[in-house]
């Protein structure tokens, strides 16, 4: 028995082992932050930090727009904590849209005098409804519809 015995607890410790060595596989993804750039220090010291990340790939710094792009195998929540590791506690993920992606810009949660040039906050009072008035209304007169109002 005791050979037996030995045996099996080689092959469970085995098997155990080998299920524990699998991991999740990350997901190719890029990671946008929004973070205050001042100086070429700040710009170096905050790409230095993310760039040493396991599975970063490529890093970009837009110090116009106070943008930092991060592609790669990475986890956005770990990125933004390396970011704020640099010192930067007001480092986020960014806030915003394009212009051209929002059914209302001017919306109160949407329009942010602080955002960059073509770009609006997220919001959910800036997206269209499906299926809203104002889809119908624009329909009406539609050249595309054939039952349009033809008064014009």
């Amino acid at each position: 028995m005791g050979a037996l015995d030995s045996l099996s607890e080689y092959f469970s410790n085995h098997f155990d082992v080998s299920i524990r060595k699998r991991k999740k596989r990350k997901v190719m993804q890029t990671v946008n932050i929004k973070v205050k750039i001042d100086c070429d220090g700040c710009e170096r010291k905050i790409k230095n930090a993310v760039s040493s990340m396991k599975g970063a790939k490529s890093v970009e710094v837009n110090r116009k727009i106070h943008k930092v792009t991060v592609s790669g195998y990475v986890d956005p929540k770990k990125v933004l904590k390396r970011v704020q590791s640099t010192g930067k506690k007001k480092a986020e993920l960014w806030p915003y849209v394009p212009y051209t992606m929002v059914a209302y810009p001017y919306a109160a949660g949407a329009y942010d005098k602080k955002a960059p040039p073509g770009f609006v906050r997220k919001s959910e009072q800036a997206q269209a409804q499906p299926g809203g008035t104002d889809d119908k209304l624009m329909s009406l007169f539609s050249d595309e519809n054939p039952n349009a109002c033809t008064v014009m």
